[in-house]
């Protein structure tokens, strides 16, 4: 019998060595099929466009309850543990929002109006005011040498500001039909979104459950841990981040009321929306603050930089780390390129959930990693 076995047996031929029983070949075989596979999508797109205008017009309502879910769940949780029904609680806390929107639109946004209204009316003042400091600082003798490359540079702007004003005018009625419908997908939004915030609040905890059980038995513990993760790692983001943008907008309208800068309001809520653009924002929020600075005179100019600096100090070295932490554990230049890349392909609304999304991506591809070095041998320590 076991001289049959060993005839039977015959040594593994050089093609099943190097290609069938080679693990890099296989990740490379795999590899190959998910471009095929991508490559055959993109020459049957227009079979999902029905898909992607659905994603387009249900795509705004999930992203903002998504957000208030991952703000107001903590809250609800905790008065669940308190004995309070979990939808009287959301409830209240529904009831709380609309009070605060109420006194928003009453106390706030008249505010906001009324400085923009005045900002826009004296912007070709500032302008004046801003080109009359230039050119006395071009006077100066020191700058003879560079004067005639300096006013070059001016009227190059000049003419390049007039050029996109002209475009924008000619645009506007062409753009007119686009705006609209961005209006009419804004309206749907915010009237759909409280019914998929109340339904995610009250039966958010079930959604993971019942996916998880379409797939496999095996397969359903894991998914539910890589899930949990990408949960964590989203709503901790999410929480940090407008956490740390609503100090910044309070930070921002004390110190710029403070030095008696004008539009303090307007100005501390938009470098709280800023600031959810990490590591810019706050740097975008200064240029309308130094502009008007640089319009009263050099003393506020300072001022406003000293408000600068004490608000970073604070941001940086209290606030961040207090509410943020490390949770992430993203590196400062991989942020920085996912914001250019997720930018440059999907606009703000990409750097604004660039992270998140990234912070997602990087739980699910760390566990098919893990899981791939687990049945392969390409990364066992031979120890001697």
């Amino acid at each position: 019998m076991a001289e049959d076995k060993k005839r039977k047996i015959k040594p593994a031929s050089w093609f099943w060595r190097w290609f069938l029983n080679n693990q890099v070949v296989t990740a490379l075989l795999v590899v190959l099929l998910v471009l095929l596979i991508v490559f055959l999508f993109t020459k049957v797109s227009y079979l999902f466009e029905p898909i992607w205008q659905f994603l387009a017009i249900v795509g705004l309502p999930i992203i903002l309850a998504g957000i208030l879910y991952y703000l107001m769940n903590p809250v609800v949780d905790y008065l669940e543990k308190k004995k309070i029904p979990r939808l009287y609680s959301i409830i209240g806390l529904f009831i709380l929002v609309v009070a605060l929107i109420v006194w928003g639109s009453v106390v706030i946004i008249p505010k906001i109006q009324e400085q923009t209204v005045s900002f826009v009316s004296n912007f070709p003042q500032y302008v004046e005011t801003i080109d009359d400091k230039l050119t006395e600082i071009l006077r100066d003798p020191l700058f003879n040498q560079f004067r005639e490359q300096l006013e070059k540079t001016g009227d190059q702007f000049m003419n390049s500001a007039g050029d996109i004003l002209q475009n924008l005018s000619k645009t506007t009625v062409q753009s007119l039909g686009s705006f609209v419908g961005a209006v009419a997908t804004i309206v749907v939004a915010v009237l759909t979104m409280p019914f998929i915030l109340f339904y995610l609040l009250k039966d958010g905890k079930q959604l993971a459950p019942y996916l998880v059980k379409f797939l496999p038995t095996r397969m359903r513990v894991p998914t539910l841990k890589v899930l949990g993760e990408m949960n964590d790692q989203v709503s901790s983001y999410i929480r940090g981040q407008l956490t740390v943008a609503f100090a910044v907008a309070i930070m921002f309208m004390i110190g710029f009321a403070i030095i008696g800068l004008e539009y303090a309001v307007t100005l501390g809520i938009i470098a709280g929306f800023l600031n959810l653009i990490p590591y810019l924002g706050s740097f975008l929020a200064m240029i309308p603050a130094v502009f008007l600075a640089i319009v009263a005179g050099p003393v506020m100019l300072v001022k406003v930089l000293i408000v600068f600096a004490l608000e970073q100090t604070i941001e940086g070295r209290l606030i961040s780390p207090l509410v943020l932490g490390n949770q992430l554990s993203i590196h400062p230049v991989t942020i920085l390129l996912v914001l250019l890349t997720s930018g440059k392909l999907f606009g703000v609304i990409g750097v604004i959930l660039g992270i998140p999304v990234y912070a997602a991506a990087k739980v699910l591809i760390s566990h098919i990693f893990e899981w791939y070095t687990t049945i392969s041998s390409l990364y066992e320590e031979k120890h001697q």
